[in-house]
């Protein structure tokens, strides 16, 4: 087993723990995942729901919590490495990602949409940039980007699969070509080829990492193989004792079944995977959810013709109440059969290492 080395950081356990929101991914998950050696990472989406200005001045109370909630993981894991996950989709990004390099964040992984600023906005601060692309021209145009306009590479490059929970990088019908994992095994080594270009024209390494569907020893070793230097695990995460998520969200999680686990179409506009549920299914037959006022919590969204609310929709999944929630997973959900600690899982995952 090698360490993930980016720059002066190094991880002794080649895993990123997936940024899951909302609420999903605390402190308290990312600095158990931290403190045994992984990289732990927080999600910043709508990440300060329970604060109690949360529906009266949302940026204020997530810029609170940003830095409440590394604080709380850096007291788990003092020597640990501890990211923040931020979507580009998100209303007031600039502000979250500052707020995230305040805080003391080793690193930042951003997806959503393409980080083509970050570089910008975080400009000499002391932070590692790692943008999730999914296809090889997804990986071409950050990299160009970031080469053009800021002389840069990132620290990291993560690659998130077609097998990942949430929202997907991909259309539905790049969902159905890449369903073969030797067909995306095949995409992975173009991206990884554009890749070794930039590392050839600045003479550097540039680590990557390959999330979606890897919950099993045997799947960290099959990605590693492909020729990333690290994986990126969420789902497995989530039924663990640590997990930020209210118990019944994890329950959900054990109590499916694989055809349970299906494609919505998000109110962001983008596919995403989820557990088949009551919400679901009315949204399905054309019934439209109340939904609380307006948190402006995405750039793009019209409040008054979506047919549910996302932040009410994922508030509700990590409270627990999930009748009435969406409950995003990865492709493997419904494997999971109990509650574990971090510890189990990671020993679990890098036994074949």
């Amino acid at each position: 087993m090698k360490p993930l080395k980016m720059g002066n950081i190094e991880a002794k356990v080649p895993i990123i723990q997936g940024g899951m929101g909302i609420g999903i991914s605390l402190g308290r998950l990312a600095g158990a995942v931290a403190l045994e050696g992984g990289i732990g990472m927080i999600s910043a989406a709508q990440i300060g729901f329970k604060e109690p200005d949360f529906d009266t001045d949302t940026k204020a109370a997530n810029l609170r919590a940003i830095e409440k909630e590394y604080k709380k993981a850096r007291r788990i894991a003092p020597e640990g490495i501890i990211g923040f996950n931020l979507m580009v989709a998100m209303r007031h990004y600039e502000e979250y990602v500052r707020a995230a390099v305040k805080a003391g964040a080793d690193l930042i992984v951003s997806g959503a949409g393409l980080p083509t600023d970050l570089p910008g906005i975080v400009k000499d601060a002391d932070v590692k940039l790692a943008p999730i692309v999914s296809t090889e021209k997804s990986a071409k145009v950050i990299l160009k980007f970031w080469d053009k306009k800021y002389r840069k590479i990132p620290d990291l490059l993560v690659i998130e699969g077609p097998q990942a929970g949430g929202h997907l990088g991909f259309a539905r019908e790049k969902l159905e070509k890449f369903e073969d994992p030797a067909v995306y095994a095949g995409e992975v080594r173009r991206i990884l080829a554009v890749v070794k270009d930039f590392e050839e024209k600045y003479g550097t390494r540039i680590p990557t990492a390959l999330g979606g569907g890897i919950d099993t020893p045997e799947a960290v070793k099959a990605a590693l193989s492909l020729g990333v230097d690290a994986v990126q695990v969420a789902t497995r995460f989530v039924t663990t004792e640590e997990c930020d998520a209210d118990i019944r969200y994890k329950e959900s999680y054990i109590n499916a079944s694989k055809e349970d686990i299906i494609i919505v179409k998000s109110p962001v506009g983008m596919p995403g995977r989820a557990i088949n549920n009551e919400m679901i299914k009315k949204v399905e037959n054309g019934e439209r959810i109340f939904h609380s006022p307006c948190h402006r919590c995405l750039n793009r969204c019209d409040p008054a013709n979506i047919p549910y609310c996302i932040t009410d929709a994922l508030i509700h999944a990590a409270k627990g109440e999930t009748k009435k929630a969406l409950l995003f997973c990865g492709a493997n959900a419904y494997k999971a059969n109990r509650i574990e600690t971090v510890k189990e899982v990671l020993e679990d995952l890098k036994k074949l290492l």
